[in-house]
């Protein structure tokens, strides 16, 4: 974060009103953006964010989106600022996908428009959208392919691309960046289906226009120079509080140095040693003893890194304040060249975004005695048909994309939740209707996975059953984790459940896998398929993913009546209430209701 100019001490209601009026035009962004796309992905997943950012790029405030997005979404803005410095004018709008410019992964492609003042001669913000795209080409539908090992493999890989130029879109250069430069390498498609990217990109767009609007009101009602002074409070309000955290951390611990270690699911560790200077109220995260760069794709770009470790900073405070650029300037993030979070500029990055992701949450919250961890994985699934065929010709298809969700993990005080998105995802999964009515499947059963949390004092939350049948010959992958390793309890907490996939196979001739005897009766073959594979399955075939749960706290009660026992329906829930919307999700909801 640059220096900033000496203020007067804030005032504190003009404080509390500028960080809501921030926030607001984010939120404001998103229903927009909801409302005019017309993708599963983003209109009912919501897999996307929308944020606003200082003339330097700095994060000032969001929406409740999606953490990884947010954290990250500032490397991007920064990078282009780098890129195209003075030369931007009013109307124009930047693309990029890259995790060398500040991408996530792939999929989630940033559209960034900046916000002049009212003579059009300089920037006094910059508004930007994240959305994740089903499909921008790659070897797979739905371009997560969890066989990837180069990210030429991945899809459509966009540096920077200005995709409005003075407001006029570039229709052309969109064509050649999606299709025509991802099929150039070898197994690989252009997008399968333009036309939804495509629709996307424009909602996008439309939302970043949405918060210069907002952002332009609001400086006509107070002054360019007092926004921007509360923006640089609202920052170092977010500043103040980390450090103070900081230093209620080290006091409780007894020392200023923590560290811990958790494994991918291949063995590869993610090591962390956090120094805290209890004086300044800063502190050192060193990945150091991180594992090397992997041939899959569980590499996190560094932006990613950032963006979990904003992401603890800001869930650890129990303070209302928005996630922004200031959590992060009392840390010191020390990532080792070459490590599998920070992969050379062609390693494949896919998972890494989705996955080590999570682990990274895991091992910085267990570092700080937070909680216990969390299923650890977004179990992401993806099937569809289209792209280059065997005369090398891009066909017209179409790719799904869902995350499943899993248990919470439990805390000193409360118990895991079951079903749930956790930590950096905060999506939705699509309703089974619309899913059934779009797509040639069928939802066999969706629900809790019972018994599959960890045992304690607070139980850890469960994780969920999804089986789905293909009604057509699909491609099919997964792309998983806490398949081979728990999430971990604390405090003589047990662990969660591993998570497992079945293929659910029907005997076919032209598989050879037909009985003997022809009268025999046909039973299908349950087959796992480990944690990353992708599968063509045919017609009837089912896959059946169970998700990980979550770890308990502390010691597990005396079980004299049963009452706790691991996997009997019904028993070890009794401290549930009655469902009701809640969450992040529930409150936008709310406020979308009321607007």
């Amino acid at each position: 974060m640059s220096a900033q100019p000496k203020y007067n001490p804030p005032d504190p209601i003009l404080l509390t009103l500028f960080a809501n009026r921030f926030m607001s035009v984010a939120e404001a962004m998103g229903r927009s953006l909801q409302q005019t796309a017309i993708s599963t992905n983003i209109k009912e997943r919501l897999d996307f964010s929308c944020a606003l950012f200082a003339p330097d790029g700095d994060l000032v405030a969001n929406a409740p989106f999606i953490p990884i997005h947010l954290g990250s979404m500032s490397f991007a803005v920064k990078y282009q600022m780098q890129l195209h410095g003075k030369t931007l004018k009013p109307g124009d709008v930047l693309m990029t996908n890259s995790p060398h410019a500040g991408g996530s992964h792939l999929p989630d492609i940033t559209i960034i428009s900046p916000v002049f003042d009212a003579k059009a001669e300089k920037i006094i913000f910059f508004t930007a959208s994240r959305g994740h795209h089903a499909d921008i080409g790659g070897i797979l539908p739905g371009s997560m392919p969890p066989t990837s090992t180069t990210i030429f493999e991945e899809g459509a890989n966009i540096l920077s691309f200005k995709i409005v130029s003075e407001g006029v879109f570039d229709h052309d250069g969109l064509v050649d960046y999606m299709i025509t430069k991802p099929a150039q390498y070898p197994g690989s498609s252009g997008c399968r289906n333009l036309r939804d990217v495509e629709s996307d990109l424009k909602a996008q767009i439309a939302a970043n226009h949405k918060g210069i609007q907002l952002i332009q009101q609001i400086v006509d009602d107070y002054g360019l120079e007092t926004v921007q002074e509360y923006m640089c409070h609202i920052r170092a309000n977010a500043e103040s509080s980390v450090r103070n955290l900081l230093r209620d951390v080290a006091k409780r611990a007894g020392t200023n140095v923590l560290q811990e270690v958790d494994y991918l699911d291949d063995g590869s560790p993610i090591q962390l040693k956090v120094e805290i200077d209890e004086k300044e109220g800063s502190a050192v995260l060193d990945f150091e003893g991180t594992g090397c760069e992997i041939r899959g794709n569980l590499n996190s770009p560094i932006s990613v890194v950032h963006s979990a470790v904003i992401y603890c900073m800001r869930a650890m405070l129990d303070m209302d304040i928005p996630l922004n650029a200031g959590c992060l300037v009392p840390i010191t993030v020390k990532i080792p060249e070459g490590s599998l979070l920070s992969p050379s500029r062609t390693a494949a990055v896919c998972g890494g975004n989705v996955l080590t992701s999570q682990r990274i949450v895991d091992v910085v919250l267990k570092a700080f005695h937070a909680c216990a961890a969390s299923q650890g994985c977004t179990n992401n699934l993806t099937f569809g048909s289209g792209g280059k065929d065997k005369d090398g010709n891009n066909i017209v298809g179409y790719g799904y994309y869902e995350t499943i969700a899993g248990g919470s993990g439990a805390g000193p005080g409360w118990h895991g939740t079951s079903g749930v998105h956790t930590h950096i995802t905060n999506t939705r999964i699509g309703d089974v209707e619309i899913l059934e009515r779009r797509y040639p499947v069928i939802v066999h059963q969706f629900g809790i996975r019972e018994g599959s949390g960890g045992r304690g004092q607070w139980r850890g939350g469960d994780g969920v059953v999804r089986e789905l049948e293909f009604l057509e010959p699909l491609q099919v992958s997964i792309l998983s984790e806490r398949r081979t390793r728990q999430p971990y309890g604390m405090e003589g907490g047990e662990p969660g459940a591993m998570g497992r996939n079945t293929w659910v196979k029907q005997p076919r001739e032209s598989d050879g896998d037909l009985p003997e005897d022809a009268n025999a009766p046909l039973k299908p073959r349950k087959i796992n398929i480990g944690g990353k594979a992708t599968v063509f399955m045919g017609k009837g075939d089912r896959l059946l993913i169970e998700t990980p749960g979550a770890g308990g706290w502390g010691t597990p009660p005396d079980e004299d009546d049963g009452s706790h026992a691991h996997g009997t329906h019904g028993c070890g829930h009794e401290h549930v209430k009655a469902w009701a919307p809640r969450g992040s999700l529930a409150e936008r909801e709310a406020a979308q209701a009321a607007f």
